[in-house]
């Protein structure tokens, strides 16, 4: 397709329907398509129920005629650098220059189906899928040069998208030229083979992200920035509180704006107008009386709560026996740990433009998950899934809350009742309200050490958190972990409100817990944090990650708390281990924590993009500032009480301490996650440090200037 992604929208051409080969072509135009199939695509229902995501892979890559490729993946940029990361694997495999690729992301009628992007799965599972495809492209190119230059296959070589016979470079022909005119598959004589990584030329090569110049210009298009002709602005009525219900309504006062369309169907008021203020006036005469469930329920006794409705256990993992360990104990020590909801806040709010014409509806939403927004329009809508094209423009951040998309129903709602294109763009006070909080969560941890400082019982009960992030890598003989209450989700009527997925989920919880533990009996035996990690540690990635990081920092053994305030954590996420250290100032007087350093040191396995990886891990620390020292969100029943950023305090730029990152050369180990693992450690490394900086110790995120004070005194 020559249409460019970003360029306005024109509504949907009747050829985005479900397409069969034919109609592929005629979209594509000319150019060499390859088309491969691991599986069919699933059915609506199969995506319904979360089915055929990672096991079916689909990769389309076209080869057009000025020898650039189009590559076509469901997952969508929200900032992570994945159109960079994906982009380079195809370049690898094709054997072209990186400019060479467009990553055309997060269009359901053309780019093969995707669960979501979340998980740091990208590089881990559609990366495989994606070489593979580039390889056996790379092979249909070759045979079809060799039929051009008559000549043997084995006997030419490929650079930069020019295919020549080897010791004849004049001799060639490049793919531009060899996709000119070609609509069909080529059906390949041999099998591909994939790049051995000693072979890499652009896959570990530091690269500068492909949107840079887009984002840094200012010319990156995100949902909010679609306009269509005619398009309407929508604010919609919001209760006070949840499970709030409308007992009187009045619109008379919006209805006698000029220009204000107002819909009142089933559970949907809203205001409409081509100006933005506007509508934003019409609502705020629209008078309402609301019944509110009376809930006792608040940020003060929410975890007293948890433990009260936390009834369904499961075991998780279990080696030897908790009581067998107790008796080689001789320390015990038992401790819970609580965190608090935390708000996703992303810079751009959920937003979503909807055209419906002609029964069908064009949708550009700021979501991560297209596909599911595309469902959850047909079981709305009741339209067929035929009918219904989604697209993601860039999105401005996500961390997990915009797996779920209020606002592309709300849109599509909206335009199909008014027959207009719609654009519903969340306030800041929506984005609070209607957000999937990070789950509170309660940790209990009963422990005991032998005489050598071994640990040699471990009972960990997670509740509402998931088991993310609690599997236990230390070598110890008596393990017992479970999990009450279903994980990051809830259960139904544990949470006053909706709760999900928030970068790591559940790891940010349970690393706290574990590696404040750790270091609570590293300080009763007497031994430095570090030895005591390497004494109970057999696994080698996670030694590696240990002692990289403690060289980084430049180390120097301690008996804690020794005043330093500096503290070391571990984990490990999307199969990335990480080891992180920190070192703190805190005012006694006034509670304040200043995080001065931060070391991080990760084993990703193959890096793809190395100052990608950089850019991710240095985020993953910034944002984890904000879980670890002030994000928490304050409620009384459904009330949400924070409703911006004046209450609600995410980390300043005057907050980022010097930050300082190791990548663990592991090229010959599959590429694991980048996104979420140097995140997971932040609460338990300032944790950690903190109490070598003052003796008091933490138990609750976020760790505010309030209860460092409290815990100073107790």
């Amino acid at each position: 397709m020559e249409e460019d992604f970003f360029d306005e929208p024109i509504g949907i051409p009747e050829t985005f329907s479900r397409m069969d080969r034919r109609k592929f072509f005629k979209i594509t135009g000319g150019g060499i398509i390859i088309f491969f199939t691991a599986g069919d695509i699933p059915t609506l229902e199969a995506q319904r129920r979360g089915l055929g995501y990672p096991s079916d892979f689909n990769a389309y890559l076209r080869i057009k005629e000025d020898g650039t490729v189009d590559c076509f993946t469901g997952k969508i940029e929200m900032g992570q650098g994945v159109i960079t990361s994906l982009a380079q694997m195809a370049a690898e495999e094709l054997d072209v220059k990186l400019e060479s690729i467009k990553m055309i992301m997060g269009v359901t009628a053309i780019c093969p189906y995707d669960r979501g992007t979340w998980g740091s799965m990208t590089t881990r599972f559609f990366g495989p899928a994606l070489r593979a495809a580039a390889a056996k492209a790379r092979q249909v190119l070759l045979e079809l040069a060799a039929e051009h230059l008559n000549a043997p296959v084995t006997g030419l070589m490929v650079e930069n998208g020019v295919v020549s016979v080897k010791r004849k470079p004049t001799t060639g022909v490049s793919y531009g030229r060899l996709a000119k005119g070609k609509k069909i598959t080529h059906t390949l004589q041999a099998d591909a083979v994939e790049k051995a990584v000693a072979d890499f030329k652009t896959v570990g090569v530091p690269a500068l992200r492909t949107d840079s110049r887009e984002k840094v210009t200012g010319s990156a298009r995100f949902a909010g920035d679609i306009r269509y002709p005619g398009m309407l602005y929508a604010r919609i009525l919001r209760p006070p509180a949840h499970r709030a219900r409308i007992r009187t309504l009045d619109t008379t006062a919006a209805e006698a704006m000029a220009g204000v369309l107002v819909v009142n169907q089933d559970d949907l008021v809203a205001v409409l107008h081509p100006d933005p203020e506007t509508a934003g006036k019409a609502l705020e005469v629209i008078e309402a009386e609301y019944d509110i469930p009376e809930e006792m329920v608040d940020d003060k006794n929410i975890f007293e709560h948890l433990l009260r409705v936390g009834r369904k256990s499961e075991e998780v993992d279990k080696k030897g026996s908790v009581a067998e360990g107790e008796k080689q104990s001789v320390d015990i020590f038992e401790e819970t740990y609580f965190n608090s909801y935390v708000a996703h806040a992303p810079i751009e709010p959920h937003t979503a433009v909807a055209n419906y014409e002609n029964g069908k509806v064009e949708l550009w939403v700021s979501t991560q998950s297209p596909f599911g927004d595309r469902a959850q329009v047909v079981d709305q809508l009741g339209m067929a899934e035929d009918d219904i094209r989604v697209r993601t423009p860039f999105v401005g951040g996500g961390f997990g809350g915009k797996s779920r998309n209020i606002q592309a129903i709300e849109a599509a709602r909206l335009s199909k009742i008014t027959g207009r294109p719609v654009q519903v763009a969340w306030t800041r006070e929506e984005e609070f309200f209607h957000d999937t909080f990070r789950p509170a969560a309660v940790v209990k941890i009963r422990t005991g050490i032998d005489g050598e400082g071994r640990i040699v019982m471990w009972d960990y009960k997670v509740y509402f958190a998931g088991s993310r992030g609690a599997e236990q890598f230390y070598d110890i003989p008596n393990n017992l972990i479970k999990t009450t209450s279903g994980g990051w989700g809830g259960v139904s009527g544990s949470h006053p409100f909706a709760t999900g997925p928030w970068r790591a989920p559940g790891a940010n919880t349970n690393v706290f817990a574990k590696e404040s533990h750790i270091d609570i009996m590293a300080a009763k035996a007497g031994i430095d944090p570090v030895e005591f990690r390497l004494m109970n540690l057999k696994d080698k990635r996670m030694i590696g990650v240990l002692k990289a990081a403690a060289e980084k920092f430049g180390w120097v053994p301690l008996k804690a708390p020794s005043g330093k305030g500096v503290g070391i954590a571990l984990g490990i996420d999307s199969g990335t281990y990480v080891a992180s250290m920190a070192e703190v100032e805190v005012d006694k007087k006034s509670g304040r924590v200043k995080v001065k350093r931060v070391i991080c040191a990760q084993d990703m396995g193959l890096v793809i993009n190395p100052a990608g990886a950089k850019i991710q891990m240095e985020g993953c620390i910034t944002m984890g500032l904000g879980y670890a020292l002030s994000e928490e969100v304050h409620f009384k029943g459904g009330k949400i009480l924070d409703s911006n950023f004046d209450t609600y305090e995410l980390p300043r730029f005057s907050w980022v301490p010097q930050i300082e990152t190791v990548l663990i050369e592991a090229k010959d180990s599959p590429a694991q996650g980048g996104g979420e693992p140097p995140i997971i450690n932040m609460g338990a490394v300032i944790a950690n440090a903190i109490f070598d900086a003052t003796g008091a110790r933490l138990y609750q995120l976020p760790m505010t200037p309030e209860r460092i004070r409290a815990a100073l005194k107790s």
